[in-house]
């Protein structure tokens, strides 16, 4: 590997609006320090987020390119082009791991074609941090993003994930749209086995967060509201 070229650093945010130093470690602190060069989702979000860990941080001295559904491949192909002069550069996602259900990954995979060193840096996932509190296969499960929309497919499958639940003892994990927490609940409990466990996982890391897993039947009896709070759902049946 060319040692003069400039690193890619992946960097974690929150995964809420808590202080960033309670659940981020003092290392991403020192590299915020040390950079001037980001690759991030929204302007505006970044720029408040490495205000708020580094108060010192020269703003006008920051140099943002935005990745996001509007950014073409060839405007993508440029954003590392700076490494080569020896100026590192920091990946930041809106929330948690960048490249994790995050379009930075596409940033790593050209950082490799380009042999430039890439330094994933410690912080929250929500993935993991629900996994990690669901009780279920840690050993062996499987990220599966958003499930389909329609209420027939995705009903298919739901029964398709338990599926694979069963024959591989694996956890089956998925996100939602906040807003259709409670419709997705619903619709896990109306089509799961009634003794397939669910682990519903919302605002990890925050006061209000709140992490239960719990059979299928039991969760029809379910008075939390989950409403617009981003969560982590996980299924395994045994």
């Amino acid at each position: 590997m060319n040692n003069t070229k400039g690193k890619l650093y992946l960097i974690p945010t929150r995964l809420g609006d808590n202080p960033p130093l309670e659940v981020l470690p003092i290392s991403i602190k020192k590299i915020i320090e040390d950079l001037d060069y980001y690759i991030v989702e929204n302007e505006k979000t970044a720029r408040r987020f490495i205000k708020r860990i580094s108060t010192g941080k020269s703003q006008p001295s920051l140099k943002l390119q935005v990745l996001n559904k509007y950014t073409t491949e060839a405007e993508r192909n440029t954003f590392l082009n700076v490494c080569s002069e020896g100026i590192s550069i920091g990946l930041l996602s809106e929330a948690g791991c960048p490249a994790i259900a995050d379009p930075g990954a596409d940033i790593v995979s050209l950082a490799h074609q380009m042999d430039i060193k890439v330094v994933p840096l410690v912080g929250p996932s929500s993935i993991l941090l629900a996994l990690m509190g669901s009780g279920m296969n840690g050993q062996s499960f499987t990220f599966n993003g958003y499930l389909p929309i329609d209420k027939s497919e995705r009903k298919s499958k739901l029964k398709s994930l338990e599926r694979l639940s069963s024959e591989h003892n694996q956890a089956q994990i998925f996100i939602e749209t906040p807003y259709r927490n409670m419709k997705m609940l619903d619709d896990l409990t109306n089509t799961l086995h009634p003794n397939t466990r669910i682990c519903v996982a919302c605002d990890l890391t925050l006061p209000t967060e709140f992490i239960k897993t719990k059979i299928a039947k039991d969760w029809t009896h379910n008075k939390e509201d989950l409403h617009k709070r981003p969560a982590i759902f996980i299924i395994q049946k045994d």
